[in-house]
């Protein structure tokens, strides 16, 4: 099965630089421009299936990227990490707090490898199904991270401390 990722459209908590973690912020209207790029740079891809979290800006995304044209998943195991307390602060301030963060979870929210548990639950779930060939998953950053520490190998430590850098998708395989 192939997998290709795709982080949600800018929201109006990344213009703010805050880390919305599970906050519900919705797409800015950059972001909702984006949403429509992304329709064109997943026209000519065969997609059977997409899945996404359920966070508003994650849907939004879906829903004015693609409206109703593939089959949907919606699944709160591909949300962004629970930051807890820490929810909506700056990014700066949050992502210090991320080496820390691999085992140990942030204040009344969850742990990377919380999250990577999740992400791995959700794609065994996906895989043992056998029905489809090239799924897109929209999703978060923490997204990213449990795909790469599951389907990469790369460590958690590796993970958090790359710089993320935005591009349209990545892709994965499995099997």
């Amino acid at each position: 099965m192939k997998i290709y990722f795709s982080t949600h459209a800018t929201s109006l908590a990344n213009e703010q630089h805050l880390a919305a973690g599970w906050d519900d912020p919705g797409l800015s209207q950059r972001g909702r421009t984006q949403a429509l790029e992304r329709r064109e740079t997943f026209r000519e891809m065969n997609v059977d299936l997409i899945c996404c979290s359920d966070l508003k800006r994650s849907r939004d995304t879906v829903e004015i990227a693609f409206g109703k044209r593939y089959p949907l998943i919606v699944d709160a195991r591909l949300r962004e990490i629970n930051h807890g307390d820490l929810n909506g602060l700056a990014v700066d301030v949050v992502d210090s707090m991320n080496p820390v963060r691999i085992k140990t979870p942030f204040p009344g929210g969850e742990s990377y490898e919380q999250v990577a548990a999740g992400v791995a639950g959700f794609i065994r779930e996906l895989s043992e199904k056998q029905v489809y060939e090239s799924v897109l998953i929209v999703g978060h950053r923490a997204t990213k991270f449990g795909l790469d520490t599951l389907l990469l190998g790369t460590s958690p430590e590796e993970c958090l401390s790359r710089q993320f850098t935005w591009q349209s998708y990545w892709a994965y395989e499995i099997g």
